[in-house]
């Protein structure tokens, strides 16, 4: 009787196993690696190619600081397909990471954009269970079939070693010709990478890249974006348009008098020609009702302005904005430091008039 009880249970539990293989493992797809496909917003090159620096190419970073730029944060990849179904399967290579602040579709899921009329339209967004990593997940079900022109945003805060596209076998996917005109690099502080986003696709680079057709090459470190002069060299290597800068949110106030100058002036060695783009930190709703930190704020904002107004006149190609992620209720904020998705919108809208306008004269539309 034992041995009968013990063979039925183990007939229920392998059943089980093999339907949900065939739910996650659907033998009638065919998969093709991302990387092979076309990939946006990579601003240097690595042997990894979902990282964003190799990490033996410059000395002075941190393991931390490593271990974010090995996040694919920004990265995306464009193509082409006629299925009736998108799966993506994943090797993680780290997804530890659970930020309190963000969501797990965010930090190790996938946010798919599809070309309607256009423009990119927001289509699906899903994260495997943290339980179940190498689970393959459908994506997006019931195409119909038509020709589709894809976006697909990479996690904000995993490592991957592999990314599987997966199709119907009959079905054409193939690299889509790059979407985005000219390449924009972007460094910033957990604002730029992202932090706090519901979707990958959600950053405000993520958002300018899909308003204004322009190439975000996304270099965001989350927390650790101080003006530091490693990172000022990477970014001197890159080959890019256009700077976009978010520096001024992670460091103090002594660490911009001491660190700035030499910044601009190492990346401008290599770059005398184009436009660096500094943005004012933002307002941190948090401040508010906290005089320790209004102080801390402050200290920051008046350290920032007074340097920036001296650096648009002391080196030729600088420039300094003001973004604003806030609406006029002040709710567009997660924790009181980050904003939400809208609030990443607002960033986004408020600043592309005015990037714009100098990216125009230097050729950049």
């Amino acid at each position: 009787m034992k041995s009968l009880r013990f063979y039925i249970i183990a007939l229920l539990l392998l059943s089980s196993f093999t339907a949900l293989s065939q739910i996650t493992t659907p033998k009638d797809c065919r998969y093709v690696e991302a990387s092979s496909l076309t990939m946006v917003g990579k601003l240097l090159p690595t042997a990894n190619p979902y990282h964003r620096l190799t990490e033996d190419r410059y000395e002075g970073f941190t393991a931390a600081e490593l271990r974010r730029l090995s996040f694919p944060a920004g990265l995306a990849v464009a193509f082409k397909t006629n299925s009736n179904v998108i799966y993506i399967y994943t090797d993680y290579i780290d997804a530890s990471m659970d930020p309190i602040d963000a969501g797990p579709i965010s930090y190790r899921g996938y946010d798919l954009y599809i070309k309607q009329n256009g423009r990119w339209r927001f289509a699906a967004a899903k994260a495997v269970n943290a339980k179940n990593l190498t689970d393959t997940m459908r994506l997006l079900k019931a195409t119909g079939g038509q020709e589709m022109e894809c976006l697909l945003y990479l996690p904000l805060c995993s490592e991957l070693q592999s990314v599987q596209i997966g199709v119907d076998a009959t079905s054409v996917i193939e690299p889509l010709e790059q979407p985005f005109r000219h390449r924009i690099g972007v460094h910033g502080s957990s604002y730029t990478h992202g932090a706090s986003t519901v979707r990958a696709g959600m950053s405000y680079p993520s958002q300018l890249e899909r308003m204004t057709g322009l190439q975000m090459l996304n270099l965001g470190c989350s927390g650790r974006a101080k003006l530091q002069p490693y990172f000022a060299q990477a970014l001197a290597d890159a080959q890019m348009d256009a700077l976009l800068l978010d520096v001024f949110s992670n460091p103090s106030p002594q660490e911009i008098k001491e660190r700035l100058f030499p910044f601009i002036e190492i990346i401008q060695a290599a770059h005398p020609d184009i436009p660096l783009i500094f943005q004012q930190t933002i307002y941190r709703e948090g401040r508010t009702f906290d005089n320790m930190l209004e102080a801390e704020e402050a200290a920051k904002m008046q350290m920032a302005d007074s340097l920036m107004a001296i650096a648009v006149k002391k080196y030729k190609n600088v420039y300094y904005i003001v973004p604003n992620p806030t609406n006029k209720t002040h709710t567009t904020t997660v924790d009181g430091v980050h904003p939400d998705n809208y609030g990443y919108t607002l960033w986004a809208e408020s600043i592309r008039k005015p990037l714009l306008k100098i990216l125009k004269k230097y050729g950049i539309r």
